[in-house]
């Protein structure tokens, strides 16, 4: 009750099912008195929220305070169902990166496994990588959420959801960072293997048609993979291409740098409010204006038209990720330079993986 007393008078004390209810008078604002007090009982494994009570004579103000579940109840069938059809989505891409004839039989789709696998892993990877430092810091995190697309990709990535507050900058660089630097990792092997793979075969009535094609850009890292491994990322003849495992790579550095943007609760706006604390703000509501200032640029002065719509698409996004804000800790002391380290090469981690135009529509 001494620790409450600065900021909140206690009039009151009782259980309401798993809960403890203090009911009394803030002395300070609401904000002030879920900053000072939320970290107090954090410690001790309970959420707290400040809330208005409607009573017989006037309002009344109580702290609640939630004991924190951490882990999985019961089995995640969402979770399972999605990541199911991913599995599926992204085997019906394979086909098309593989030139898999489905319509005689069905079942060739399986023949396009390495493609969804290496997909799934580096989303995995990722995803497991936020969830297991979230749990580390005792922050309640779902497993992750798999989004199925159709073709050309087979999926828009994965996503966990945060339930639990964060309890310091420090817990949410580590649970920021770790997603991408994860995720990077299993990018980097999969392409590696990819590159080492020997060419696909490529129907000559696809090599030789006049149909309109993607050309895929090469980031830094995949050109860095390529020259360290001495492999090529292209061939002068039509009927060879790059294993598909190299697409599924050039993916993951994708989704990498779009998770990196710092802005709202994407990776690198984790990542950002961490380091800069609440100065993030201030260049997360900068991102979409240069989003679509970049858009309208490559627009007027680059050789590409329906290409950059992936940055108007982004800008949108970004914009409503800035108007909901960041995550924001219950702590705020600066990190150490260790983790300031980690941040950085963070962001080096997405500046690698950046691609002015992802891809070119070749007609």
């Amino acid at each position: 009750m001494e620790d409450l007393a600065p900021v909140f008078e206690v009039s009151e004390v009782r259980r309401e099912g798993d809960r403890v209810v203090y009911v009394g008078r803030p002395r300070a604002s609401p904000s002030t008195v879920e900053s000072e007090l939320a970290p107090l009982f954090y410690e001790r494994g309970f959420d707290l929220q400040l809330a208005a009570r409607s009573g017989n004579r006037a309002p009344r103000h109580v702290l609640v305070a939630t004991r924190r579940s951490i882990g999985i109840d019961g089995i995640p069938w969402k979770n399972i169902a999605l990541a199911f059809a991913t599995v599926l989505t992204t085997l019906y891409a394979g086909t098309v990166w593989y030139h898999i004839d489905v319509t005689a039989d069905p079942l060739n789709l399986l023949r396009a496994w390495p493609f969804s696998l290496a997909i799934l892993t580096i989303l995995g990877v990722h995803e497991f990588g936020h969830y297991v430092t979230s749990r580390i810091h005792r922050v309640d995190a779902s497993l992750p959420y798999f989004i199925p697309i159709p073709p050309p990709f087979g999926t828009a990535g994965a996503i966990i959801r945060m339930r639990g507050r964060i309890p310091s900058r420090k817990a949410l660089l580590d649970i920021g960072a770790s997603g991408p630097l994860a995720g990077i990792v299993a990018t980097v092997v999969v392409t590696v293997i990819g590159l080492s793979l020997d060419p696909i075969a490529v129907p000559r009535s696809v090599a030789t048609s006049d149909a309109a094609r993607i050309e895929f850009a090469e980031p830094l890292l995949l050109r860095g993979l390529a020259w360290l491994t001495g492999q090529p990322l292209s061939y002068a003849d039509p009927t060879k291409q790059l294993h598909p495992l190299v697409f599924a790579g050039w993916l993951g550095m994708l989704v990498t740098f779009l998770n990196l943007l710092p802005v709202g609760q994407l990776d690198g706006g984790h990542v950002l409010r961490a380091l800069a604390g609440p100065r993030q703000e201030t260049v997360a509501a900068a991102i979409p204006a240069v989003l679509f200032g970049f858009a309208g640029v490559l627009l007027l002065f680059g050789d590409v038209s329906v290409e950059v719509g992936i940055w108007f698409v982004w800008g949108v996004f970004t914009t409503a990720l800035a108007f909901f804000g960041p995550a924001t800790p219950m702590r705020e002391t600066p990190l150490d330079r260790k983790r300031q380290a980690i941040g950085l090469l963070t962001f080096l981690v997405g500046a690698l993986c950046f691609m002015p135009v992802p891809f070119r529509i070749i007609v």
